[in-house]
């Protein structure tokens, strides 16, 4: 079992930068493939990136291919989502998850919200 908690989400301009973190507990975290979703209301959970458990492998959705990047450390039992050039539409809850076997992710963090205002 595997807990996970999202920080770092936060109101920013258009064209701005934040880093998503997400932490998790137990000492299995290298076995879990990583990833994030967003959602906004209204809509299905939308999936954004994945890593996989060296962090050798990374895929994005094409919405934010160039712009967002996944990255983990495994000594710290964290994954972060680096986002750049940031974008009204970019605004959503921002979800952690993590699965032995992408893409099927059954943890889930609580979600953080990001607003980007233009």
């Amino acid at each position: 079992q595997v807990q996970l908690v999202e920080s770092g989400g936060g109101l920013v301009q258009a064209g701005g930068s934040l880093r998503l973190s997400c932490a998790a507990s137990g000492r299995t975290f290298s076995s879990y493939a990583m990833a994030w979703f967003r959602q906004t209301p209204g809509k299905e959970r939308e999936f954004v990136a994945t890593i996989s458990k060296s962090g050798g492998a990374t895929y994005y959705a094409d919405s934010v291919k160039g712009r967002f990047t996944i990255s983990r450390d495994n000594a710290k039992n964290t994954v972060y989502l680096q986002m750049n050039s940031l974008k009204p539409e970019d605004t959503a809850v921002y979800y952690c998850a993590a699965g032995f076997v992408a893409p099927s992710y059954n943890h889930w963090g609580q979600g953080t919200q990001v607003t980007v205002s233009s």
